[in-house]
Parts: structure tokens; C-alpha cells; sequence
């Protein structure tokens, strides 16, 4: 086994939720996964927030779904 030593600021290391100071490399990918989808969640709320997106209910958004790939086709 091989080890790597990563520096990482005290405010990424508290934002990450960091409670030691050694990770496997497969626990330190699986927080990273975690805080990307978080970030793409968070900007899809903001997306759906300012087109006005939000109030649209599940069978609406099949609705424009369909719509788009009858236009595809």
C-alpha cells in the first residue's frame, strides 16, 4: 500500500464534515462524489427556482419531456 499526503485548508476540511486526519483513498473519492452531486442539487434547485420550475408537478415535467423528444424524432 502506498501513501499520499494531500494539504487541504481548514475551511474545506470543516465544509467536507473532516473528523481525522486519515482517509482511505476510497472514503476521501466517496466525500468528494457526495459534494459535487450536493453542489449539481443545489444549482438545479437554483435553476428550477428562476425559470420557475419548482411549482411544476412530476406529470408536467413527463409532459414536457415527451414533448421534447416528439420533437427530436
Amino acid at each position: 500500500m502506498r501513501t499520499i499526503n494531500v494539504q487541504i485548508s481548514d475551511v474545506e476540511y470543516n465544509a467536507f464534515g473532516l473528523s481525522k486526519d486519515k482517509f482511505f483513498f476510497s472514503e476521501i473519492a466517496e466525500l468528494i462524489e457526495r459534494q459535487i452531486a450536493r453542489q449539481a442539487l443545489n444549482r438545479s434547485v437554483e435553476l428550477a427556482e428562476k425559470y420557475n420550475f419548482s411549482s411544476i408537478s412530476m406529470e408536467e415535467i413527463s409532459e414536457e419531456v415527451h414533448a421534447v423528444r416528439r420533437c427530436k424524432n
